[in-house]
């Protein structure tokens, strides 16, 4: 059976059975580390980088839909907790330096930025996409507006919503009406048959520590009542599809 069919015939009854199957490196058995960002996942790929299974059903995918005209690109994968707490600090900094108040600013962060050690990219089994065949304008590469109507992006998306669950990637922060947390991403996808049991065990840690522990830019003002906003909202109010 080809790796496209056996996939699809897998996810789909995965839907249907409310799970996923973990196969290969998922066997609920993730370290501290890799699950915020500090572990070494053995990662693959060319240019960004994921976990293998991740990787191979992401290379067929992309093989098909460049046989249909659209050349998925991936502009960000793996991301370490480095890297995202690089990108949390410069934008607190950034909004605070300029006057706005430190809880005010977190809450502008978390309309699209995770805080670091709560990122799925963490987990080398999500991406972000651009259709790499197609020009666009604008200084924001990842704009909501490129993968809709007539956007630059939507025949990707177009393409993405045919195909992409045939190769376990669903959108991570759809669109669904009443969806809280992160604003809407038609980029960010999430290979299930890793992610979701990922997420299961990310579940049993606290992330009040994690980013105290780690001395995260404004821990100050995370709550109790913060956190418990942030973990049901932003980590949790997710495509259903990728709950454990």
């Amino acid at each position: 059976m080809k790796r496209r069919n056996f996939m699809k015939s897998v996810t789909l009854a995965a839907v249907a059975a409310g799970s996923f199957p973990v196969m290969a490196a998922g066997r609920g058995e993730y370290s501290y580390e890799e699950l915020i960002g500090k572990g070494t996942p053995g990662l693959f790929g060319d240019g960004i980088q994921l976990r293998l299974e991740a990787s191979r059903a992401f290379e067929e995918m992309r093989k098909a839909a460049a046989g249909e005209g659209i050349g998925i690109k991936i502009v960000s994968g793996y991301r370490t907790f480095r890297r995202q707490k690089a990108i949390w600090e410069r934008k607190y900094q950034a909004y605070t330096e300029n006057g706005m108040e430190p809880s005010k600013a977190i809450d502008r962060i978390i309309e699209y930025s995770t805080i670091p050690g709560t990122s799925r990219h963490h987990w080398a089994t999500d991406i972000d996409i651009i259709d790499e065949r197609v020009s666009f304008s604008g200084n924001d590469l990842l704009n909501t507006a490129n993968y809709e109507g007539n956007g630059a992006f939507s025949d990707l998306k177009n393409w993405m919503d045919k195909n992409a669950a045939a190769y376990g990637y669903y959108l991570a922060y759809t669109d669904r009406p009443g969806r809280r947390g992160f604003y809407y991403e038609p980029w960010h996808y999430s290979y299930a048959p890793l992610s979701v049991p990922m997420l299961r065990a990310y579940r049993e840690l606290d992330v009040k520590a994690i980013i105290t522990r780690e001395k995260v830019a404004g821990a100050l003002y995370f709550t109790d009542g913060f956190i418990d906003r942030y973990t049901e909202e932003n980590i949790l109010d997710i495509n259903p599809v990728l709950l454990p």
